[in-house]
């Protein structure tokens, strides 16, 4: 046969949170597809479409977004006193890479359901009613993440009256708690990796602008909306039909890059899309959410709008809303200014879709460096297909 049939691999289609995701049990990959490398890399890419000069990603899973541009491989945990493995793939839609730099939190709420129905949870931890806890190693970042899922006579509950921002239809609420989120890796160091909770960034070309690095949930550069310009109750359109303004996005997250310690060179950021994400704050005013539904100023603490993988999120990355839970905890951040400059243990945001709460308390060591434990915060998850993908071999 000229040209070899197609390869037949067990996966899961899930929804995690905003985020949507091909799920794969590692043992299901192909053997040269269970270690990490090139080959993998080309398998997944091509599962998901990419890349796609077109943008559409159509002859793939991937649904042209970086919201449904996602990849994730579990497998029975390594980690002691932990259940389940996850790894996180963030595939570019039109270049050939995947960037295996950070989670994706919002596909966390679906990790316990995965593992559950795969059989990676002992059974007898699975109860017949009421919550069953998954103990889930987060490779990427080297972390542990709590996922609480609803269980209904002994099986996963889905549905729901839990309504999220974002999300068209309620469904189960899934409990999510990141434990001491605050990077302490090779790439970023401490919570605050250049020791201060503001800095004056210079871009050149550009200009100065203030901001707030973050290695929390994941590595955030937080700025001021009205220093750019914005008010910060923009939509996606505003800014993603702003060619420019994406430029210039991508030009201030590349030199945040190297101040924060993740590159060297600014020309490394476009092989790192995935981290460190780029945001704006601004204080809290009524706006019109994307669904056309009015967020009032009594709702919210503050406004942030996140940019992610190049273009303005829809709504707001789960590891991004740990950034912003944890900075609003933490005196003198842009994001605590924003928030009214109160002490908080949890905060209520605007952002495109809607709203979010999230909670985080911060402490100070004796060394008065700043520390968060955990945070907390709800997401809901469900299967939409299960079955097989097939990729040209």
């Amino acid at each position: 046969m000229k040209f070899p049939p197609q390869q037949k691999i067990a996966a899961t289609y899930m929804r995690g949170g905003t985020s949507k995701g091909v799920f794969f049990n590692l043992n299901d990959l192909p053997v040269e597809a269970q270690v990490a490398g090139a080959a993998r890399d080309q398998l997944l890419l091509r599962v998901i479409g990419s890349p796609d000069p077109y943008g559409k990603q159509i002859d793939g899973m991937g649904g042209a977004t970086s919201s449904t541009s996602k990849t994730v491989i579990l497998a029975k945990s390594q980690q002691p006193e932990h259940d389940v493995d996850y790894l996180f793939g963030q595939v570019s839609i039109d270049q050939p890479f995947i960037d295996w730099s950070g989670n994706c939190g919002n596909l966390t709420a679906a990790v316990g359901a995965f593992a559950i129905r795969q059989g990676l949870i002992d059974p007898e931890r699975v109860p017949d009613n009421g919550h069953c806890t998954v103990r889930i190693w987060q490779k990427n970042i080297q972390k542990t993440i709590i996922a609480h899922v609803p269980i209904t006579h002994g099986v996963v509950q889905e549905t729901g009256d839990f309504e999220l921002d974002g999300v068209t239809f309620p469904a189960a609420e899934v409990q999510i708690e990141f434990l001491d989120p605050a990077e302490d890796g090779e790439d970023g160091g401490a919570m605050f990796p250049t020791g201060q909770v503001v800095d004056d960034l210079e871009v050149p070309g550009v200009g100065t602008f203030k901001a707030t690095f973050i290695n929390a949930g994941i590595p955030t550069i937080f700025l001021n909306a009205a220093e750019l310009g914005y008010t910060g109750t923009e939509l996606q359109d505003q800014i993603n039909n702003d060619v420019a303004a994406l430029a210039r996005f991508e030009t201030i997250r590349a030199h945040g890059a190297v101040k924060m310690g993740l590159i060297k060179d600014i020309s490394e950021a476009a092989s790192r899309q995935h981290t460190p994400k780029i945001a704006f704050v601004a204080p809290p005013q009524s706006y019109q959410a994307s669904s056309g539904k009015t967020v009032e100023l009594s709702d919210i603490d503050l406004l942030v709008r996140a940019l992610s993988m190049g273009k303005l999120h829809h709504a707001m990355m789960g590891t991004a809303a740990v950034a912003i839970g944890t900075a609003a905890a933490v005196p003198g951040t842009l994001v605590h200014t924003a928030a009214g400059a109160i002490p908080r243990e949890a905060v209520r945001f605007g952002h495109p879709s809607g709203t979010l709460r999230v909670g985080a308390e911060a402490v100070q060591d004796t060394s008065g460096q700043w520390q968060v434990k955990k945070a907390i915060m709800s997401r809901s998850a469900r299967v939409l297909m299960e079955g097989f993908v097939y990729v040209p071999q």
